[in-house]
């Protein structure tokens, strides 16, 4: 993009280091995911590398990254100020410190740990989402967006209550004696974690990025499915996790349903938008070309799936074989392309914006490397669909006998998708060792806690101005 939307209130904005401390924080727990992963795969990582990958990839990559995200563009949107900076900051360094305990107690497997460290995660957490409720709570009235990034935040509350219990009952066993299934806890977290919360945010933030940035508008059936999807999802997420946890068929089948429904509709309206734009085609468009039609085949898949068996542990995150093509294709993607233009941006408007007019100033793309950017896409996408031919083989995704895939397949694709998750990471970290005012060591341990730091940005700014 070649200026800021028009659309958006950018004083309102939290201090740079803020959201961006989480976007490098996010970047180092997606390359530890993601070289994790590898090593799970080859069998030479202890203890709980499965559950420890998850862990990294989703609490930390794809949480950390929401938090700095609504952070930034809750004011910036919906054009009030942020409640507190203080515990914007104190939220991320409590998910930190708690997930790298937690992590490492999962390999290491030394369940006492997991309580302590898996409550600081919870304080983070709710901290994160006190802060931007109480953000929101200035807005008279919310617009779609708004109304997912606040049912987001509910069910952040929720899955990070049942991931505490889930973190007590492993150091000290009481669930089995109360007569609570400790499958169904872990299949209503499971689901609120990337039913809920992860992918309620993306839905709302595809509403808003998808139109704004292919410069289009919702219109006609869009609506129409918006509509259904607004009152759908969140009921049928909140129906799927109680049907797991009470371990009720029909309440799951119905959520199920109401969910896979509702995301072939977001699926549908995503490609719409990306097949009517009217800009250039980015890395951000790009990479939601993927999604969207990753999320269609997901639901295509899935639906029936949890129509016959809600309750099964093969199809906690969606039909057997399509798992990837949710986390990966979905999640992964959508994420990706959104940092290519968030970093840039934030970046962009504090030491560019006020030099408009007065010399030449680079656009909001031109930041990245567009050679690196193809790139990452191209390892990514190759990784991506090694990975998920792999498991759709052997699932025997909508209805096809499961195949053997060659054993070569998934090996291949981690080392890809870690070579380009390693060169995105590289790209958006020359955009802030380039073009942001800050070194790594003051961004990541500035100030960042009041105004001061938003003055002194200011005066850095209008210093060099003159």
């Amino acid at each position: 993009m070649s200026a800021v939307p028009g659309n958006v209130d950018t004083d309102r904005q939290p201090p740079m280091t803020v959201p961006l401390r989480h976007f490098v924080v996010a970047l180092a727990f997606l390359l530890a995911g993601t070289a994790l992963g590898v090593g799970a795969a080859r069998g030479n990582v202890p203890g709980m590398a499965s559950l420890a990958h998850v862990h990294l990839l989703l609490a930390g990559w794809v949480c950390v990254t929401i938090m700095g995200a609504m952070t930034q563009f809750v004011p910036v949107w919906s054009g009030v100020e942020l409640h507190s900076r203080r515990l914007a900051v104190a939220q991320l360094w409590l998910v930190v410190v708690g997930l790298v305990g937690f992590v490492v107690g999962l390999l290491q497997w030394r369940p006492a740990l997991l309580p302590w460290f898996g409550g600081l995660m919870l304080l983070g957490f709710w901290t994160f989402a006190y802060n931007v409720g109480r953000t929101l709570a200035a807005v008279e009235d919310y617009d779609v967006t708004e109304r997912h990034f606040a049912a987001a935040l509910g069910f952040f509350v929720l899955l990070t209550l049942l991931g505490f219990v889930l973190a007590l009952d492993f150091a000290n066993p009481f669930l089995f004696e109360r007569g609570i299934d400790r499958g169904g806890v872990v299949a209503a977290h499971a689901t609120l974690a990337v039913f809920g919360a992860v992918l309620t945010t993306v839905i709302g933030a595809l509403y808003q990025l998808a139109t704004m940035f292919t410069q289009t508008e919702l219109r006609g059936v869009d609506l129409k499915i918006r509509r259904f999807e607004e009152v759908a999802y969140p009921f049928g997420v909140l129906t799927l996790a109680a049907g797991r946890l009470l371990a009720s068929a029909p309440l799951a089948r119905l959520g199920g349903a109401l969910v896979a429904l509702s995301l072939l509709g977001v699926a549908g309206i995503l490609a719409q938008r990306l097949y009517e734009t009217r800009v250039e085609w980015t890395p951000m468009l790009s990479r939601y070309a993927v999604a969207a039609p990753a999320m269609a085949l997901w639901a295509l898949a899935t639906l029936p799936a949890w129509l016959r068996t809600p309750l099964d542990p093969a199809v906690r995150f969606g039909a057997p074989g399509a798992a990837h093509l949710l986390a990966f294709g979905v999640v992964g993607f959508v994420v990706l392309g959104t940092v290519y233009h968030v970093v840039p941006f934030i970046v962009w408007v504090h030491r560019y914006s006020d030099l408009l007019g007065f010399e030449d100033v680079p656009m909001i793309d031109d930041l990245y490397d567009d050679r690196l950017a193809a790139a990452d896409f191209a390892l990514l996408f190759v990784g991506f669909a090694a990975i998920s031919v792999s498991e759709w083989l052997a699932g025997g995704a909508l209805g096809a006998a499961a195949l053997a895939a060659p054993d070569w397949l998934v090996p291949v694709g981690g080392v890809l998708a870690t070579l380009g998750a390693s060169v995105f990471v590289v790209n958006v970290v020359l955009v802030l060792y380039e073009h942001g005012p800050h070194t790594f060591r003051g961004l990541l341990f500035g100030v960042g806690t009041n105004g001061g730091e938003a003055d002194a940005e200011a005066a850095a700014a209008s210093e060099h101005n003159r």
